[in-house]
């Protein structure tokens, strides 16, 4: 098969879909790999990186897509992407349909096969690759919040562990998945006094017995987030129904609960964010502020740090990447029922529910 890697042209994007080490697999497999030039210098990975490993190198992010059977990226196609996808081809990347109404539309009128990283389901209910940067991003979604909390950056000017004599900040975090435990298990790191949430008592169980004693699990409620509100100092919202529009745990009118320099730093962002008041930004202008409230919505966390982004990703990625090049989608997917879980859009039509549900579209259960 003819694989593609172009370079990603969002906003601050500096991962690219797979490093030389994934490359070398593919090739080693009796594959074509296609690497737009410089795709992974912002990674870290050097275009001799990848000759080395039998990549060919394209100058243009048009020759990879016209060359390529199946595209490998991390982040959706945006607009000046989307007349770059043709019929059949085959997509396997982050796309978060549920929130983007115009990418959903331009891909189902490409007639091309969209594979999404994010709705790749495991029967324990895990999305393996979605995983990976749920870690990174719970991370940094706490790095985030504490910078942000200085006063010169607009929040309270407190420091997240505090000092000898001065208590550490307050952080609720809103969601007991990876990302959720990610965060609550940094900040708990850098001493913040912690209260994770989640409607799943087994999860909180589990929470409450893996997490550090200064994080404090909570069931999640709109009556027991307004109580949290009031002393709070950094809410990390982290809510994920996969592959669906992410419910808003935090209205406009609670923010007057919170005390002005409060950060939210809405993960969810990417399929639509759990802040009624959240709108996607970037890293070049990653807050707004609203009521007083700071708001850090950044919609490619991750990208942040895309070396380790990068690598985190591909060795998750690799297995599937490699078994959709060997097979084909259609029996990598018959074979895979986690990969076909992945399907969202085929051939013009709408193959995941949680997507045809966030825009009142007909919804065709693909038949393999």
């Amino acid at each position: 098969m003819k694989i593609g890697i172009p370079k990603e042209i969002k906003n601050n994007e500096n991962r690219v879909g797979m490093t030389p080490a994934g490359v070398a697999e593919l090739v080693g497999n009796g594959h074509t790999v296609y690497v737009q030039t410089t795709a992974g210098v912002g990674s870290g990975f050097a275009d001799e990186e990848y000759k080395a490993v039998g990549a060919q190198m394209l100058p243009t992010i048009e020759d990879v897509y016209r060359e390529a059977e199946m595209i490998v990226k991390v982040k959706e196609p945006i607009e000046p992407e989307y007349k770059l996808v043709r019929k059949g081809q085959l997509l396997f990347t982050y796309f978060h349909f549920a929130s983007e109404r115009e990418l959903t539309d331009a891909m189902l009128e490409s007639g091309a096969v969209c594979l999404a990283y994010e709705t790749v389901q495991l029967p324990n209910r895990s999305l393996p690759l979605l995983q990976p940067m749920s870690e990174v991003a719970g991370r940094m979604a706490t790095l985030n919040g504490a910078y942000y909390l200085q006063k010169t950056q607009g929040g309270k000017g407190k420091l997240i562990s505090g000092v000898p004599g001065v208590r550490p900040a307050k952080v609720l975090v809103l969601g007991g998945g990876v990302v959720g435990e990610a965060a609550a298990l940094m900040a708990a790191g850098l001493g913040a006094e912690v209260t994770i949430t989640d409607i799943s008592l087994p999860r909180l169980r589990q929470l409450d017995l893996e997490l550090p004693a200064n994080v404090h699990t909570l069931y999640s409620s709109e009556h027991n987030i307004r109580r949290e509100l009031k002393d709070v100092d950094i809410v990390i919202g982290s809510v994920l129904v996969p592959g669906a529009k992410a419910p808003h745990l935090i209205t406009r009118d609670m923010l007057k609960l919170m005390e002005p320099g409060t950060v939210l730093v809405d993960v969810a962002i990417d399929q639509g964010g759990c802040f009624e008041t959240s709108h996607p930004t970037t890293h070049s202008e990653p807050v707004y502020e609203i009521d007083g409230i700071v708001h850090y919505c950044v919609a490619n966390i991750p990208g942040a740090v895309p070396n380790t982004s990068t690598m985190a990703l591909t060795n998750a990625t690799l297995r599937y990447a490699v078994a959709l090049a060997n097979k084909g989608w259609r029996q990598a997917c018959k074979d895979d029922e986690a990969l076909a879980r992945g399907l969202n859009v085929v051939d013009g039509k709408v193959t995941f529910k949680g997507v045809a549900d966030a825009f009142g579209l007909p919804y065709e259960p693909i038949t393999l």
